[in-house]
């Protein structure tokens, strides 16, 4: 398995980072946090951007044919720019691997029952693991399992459903754009996720159980696009895109059922065995 770059920060480091990140970039203004954000991010939507895909490729992965695992997407028949790159497509699709699946290509930096979430102090504000899904505390069962997953740059950044089932919720929340690397966040990975702007999407499986899902937006992510069929009642098959990010992301996951196996900050790939 591959493990996600060790930062081994030292403490005085690993706080400065932190309160940089929470404390001054953190109080911006949402609105000015985002107009910060489309600025720097015109950059990968420009043409001239195409011409660092390759050499990134070269440097960032070690499979030399990866780019032909991938096809632009939206049927275009080359990469326009970076962000064509960034939300690449799978030629041949993604095949699950077992019934409940992974929903995303990414690091797993925090996970345990929910009941063991550490809360967040957002502006004197005490938040609970359910803030992260928008919903009442309590209404998620303490014996759930959470999974935060983050997305590199370099990782593949389409999400997609960890089961078959119905979709029973779609919400969509609003919030500030604050950095997503897990390494800054030295106590509690999942920070970004009590504050950022999200959307929500709960599934309910064959067997009556409801499994949530965070989709969490960064600094340059800009938009986090929705599949086209994805909307309240509409049933999803395992590996079935819900949506795609522009830049930047991670993903949280409430499940019934805990994963089969738990390497903190080792990678975890779509369509692969969740539990």
């Amino acid at each position: 398995m591959k493990t996600y770059e060790d930062r081994n920060l030292k403490p005085w480091r690993a706080k400065t980072f932190e309160y940089m990140a929470v404390n001054v970039l953190g109080n911006i203004p949402s609105p000015l946090q985002r107009k910060i954000s489309e600025t720097y991010s015109k950059f990968f939507n420009h043409p001239v951007s195409r011409h660092i895909i390759k050499p990134y490729c070269k440097y960032t992965y070690s499979q030399e044919d990866y780019l032909e695992l991938f096809q632009p997407p939206q049927g275009k028949t080359s990469y326009a720019t970076f962000q064509d790159f960034f939300t690449r497509e799978f030629k041949n699709g993604i095949q699950p691997k077992g019934e409940f699946v992974w929903p995303c290509e990414g690091y797993l930096c925090h996970a345990g029952q929910i009941s063991a979430i550490t809360t967040s102090n957002v502006k004197g504000d005490v938040r609970t693991p359910e803030t992260i899904f928008g919903v009442e505390k309590g209404e998620i069962p303490q014996d759930y399992f959470f999974t935060n997953v983050f997305l590199h740059n370099k990782n593949y950044h389409r999400i997609h459903a960890p089961i078959k089932g119905v979709i029973t919720r779609i919400q969509k929340i609003d919030g500030d754009l604050v950095v997503l690397r897990p390494w800054i966040y030295k106590q509690n990975p999942s920070i970004p996720a009590f504050r950022n702007e999200r959307v929500n999407v709960d599934i309910v499986d064959d067997y009556g159980r409801t499994w949530y899902l965070s989709i969490v937006g960064g600094p340059a992510v800009g938009t986090i696009v929705m599949g086209e069929n994805i909307q309240l009642g509409a049933t999803v098959n395992p590996c079935e895109e819900l949506a795609l990010f522009l830049l930047g992301s991670t993903c949280c996951m409430a499940a019934p059922i805990a994963p089969d196996e738990i390497r903190l900050n080792h990678l975890v790939e779509v369509g692969e065995v969740y539990g």
